[in-house]
């Protein structure tokens, strides 16, 4: 289980990591275009964004209630895309509503990992 263990914890740390070995692997091993290697390689890095936000939240805030608030907020978007959906078409088409949940997951989180980055070590620094 420390075999699987190790690398989730890594990426989880540096989420980065994940996104540019993802992205370089796709363009050069699997000689796929720009587009589709970038897409792929956001959607990878989402679940390793939720996982170091939701970490970072419970160190900031001291508490343990990150991953299930990255939770709840995913499930109320997903109704109010899937609502927007039904308003609009009348009917939900769940691939594009869970397609469009999971990239802006990742600009979320992408935004919300580098401000509570950024409060900790701030805070990190000024213990010292």
């Amino acid at each position: 289980m420390n075999i699987l263990m190790a690398p989730v914890a890594v990426f989880a740390i540096l989420p980065i990591i994940p996104f540019f070995l993802v992205y370089f692997i796709c363009i050069f091993f699997l000689k796929k275009e720009q587009r589709p290697s970038l897409l792929l390689a956001m959607d990878v890095t989402t679940f390793f964004l939720i996982l170091s936000v939701s970490a970072l939240f419970n160190n900031v805030f001291n508490s343990k209630f990150g991953f299930y608030l990255m939770l709840l907020i995913l499930l109320i978007v997903v109704g109010l895309i899937g609502g927007a959906q039904t308003r609009l078409k009348g009917q939900v088409d769940v691939r594009r509503m869970l397609r469009a949940v999971w990239r802006l997951a990742f600009a979320g989180t992408g935004i919300v990992y580098i401000v509570l980055f950024l409060i900790s070590f701030i805070t990190y620094i000024s213990a010292i």
